[in-house]
């Protein structure tokens, strides 16, 4: 019934994921780039202005490849990663452009290979100033070969750097978009639509989250579970929209009851579960029994009518109830149900450690 440590990957980790697999998917680019211009350089006819400069370029930019990627194999923040893989890439291709023809270059088009990763990864800021680092690249290789800068290479440079400065942003903003889509649904997919608190999925998540943080940081961590006592009667005697009504009112005041690094989330039915990071023993007793009183005494509103409800309260504290932090869940869910069995409307804390049930 309480598995919750199966999954050892917690949601809040997605988008670092998501940037890893970019991550590998650049170092798959980057090799691509390199064949592409070793097969240049070895097809017949081609026209090399520096041939052995291009070589050790070529062998410098794989070794970056290996080492780069190997030493911040371990990194969490792969978005620098990115990053500094694509300035490499464009400093790469660059001077590959210069080597092969320079302005007049077959390879120029190899800049949307860094185009098209850093919209799809880095954002529309970021990827339309490496349009600006290119763009500069390519004026200091045009100022290098020609001496001097007319209005006609100005034109050239346009003319070249409109149609990636239009691949950029569009991809930019279909990326953007699909990203959008994809919040919108981890959110539907996390959140409980009728209270708007995190739902029993999303549970595992921040539960694992909350357990790793107090085993690192030896912090005291509690659990919570509140059970709602007339939900049957309330639906009986005043029709199913007056047990949502409840719900919904006990959700609003526990999100009100907690502080904003608690979670709260509903765990089905008439269910709760608040998860408190660094909450001690006694301010758990507090904060349980100040909860279970305010329900208590608050009544809400549903078709002219004034009801009231209240709760039932398990809770176990880590490490004064157990010094494992994977029964600190069951320990809150024996507690509810201890306090449902006793007569409702009371909290129950898991026995403390050493002593009997």
């Amino acid at each position: 019934m309480l598995n919750l440590f199966a999954k050892k990957t917690p949601p809040s980790t997605h988008d670092q994921l998501e940037l890893r697999s970019f991550v590998s998917s650049l170092a798959e680019v980057e090799w691509l780039l390199l064949v592409l211009v070793v097969l240049y350089y070895l097809a017949p006819g081609t026209q090399v202005a520096e041939p052995a400069a291009l070589v050790a370029s070529m062998v410098g930019f794989a070794v970056f490849v290996i080492g780069f990627n190997y030493f911040t194999s371990f990194s969490a923040d792969h978005r620098w990663q990115l990053a500094i893989s694509t300035w490499v890439m464009i400093a790469f291709i660059t001077w590959v452009i210069w080597n092969t023809g320079g302005v007049q270059s077959p390879l120029f088009n190899l800049y949307l290979l860094v185009i098209i990763i850093s919209a799809m990864s880095l954002g529309k800021v970021t990827t339309m100033l490496e349009i600006a680092l290119m763009g500069a690249a390519y004026f200091y290789v045009v100022m290098q070969q020609s001496g001097s800068f007319t209005l006609m290479e100005f034109s050239r440079i346009m003319i070249f750097f409109a149609p990636f400065a239009l691949v950029a942003w569009v991809t930019a903003l279909l990326a953007s978009d699909i990203q959008a889509g994809k919040t919108l649904f981890k959110s539907l997919a996390s959140t409980d639509e009728m209270t708007g608190l995190l739902n029993k999925r999303s549970l595992n998540a921040e539960l694992h989250i909350a357990t790793q943080m107090a085993a690192q940081k030896q912090h005291p961590l509690t659990v919570m579970m509140f059970d709602a006592d007339n939900l049957k009667q309330t639906n009986d005697t005043h029709g199913h929209a007056a047990g949502d009504q409840l719900i919904a009112h006990i959700a609003a005041i526990l999100k009100s009851s907690v502080r904003a690094s608690d979670i709260v989330c509903r765990y089905g039915g008439d269910e709760f579960v608040a998860v408190l990071p660094q909450m001690s023993l006694p301010k758990a007793v507090e904060v349980s029994e100040r909860i279970r009183n305010t329900v208590a005494n608050t009544a809400f509103e549903s078709h002219g009518q004034t009801l009231t409800t209240s709760v039932s309260v398990g809770f176990a504290t880590w490490p004064d109830h157990t010094r494992d932090l994977t029964q600190l869940l069951p320990l809150a869910d024996a507690g509810l149900y201890a306090s449902k069995r006793n007569g409702r409307n009371q909290v129950t804390q898991a026995p403390q450690s050493g002593q009997s049930a």
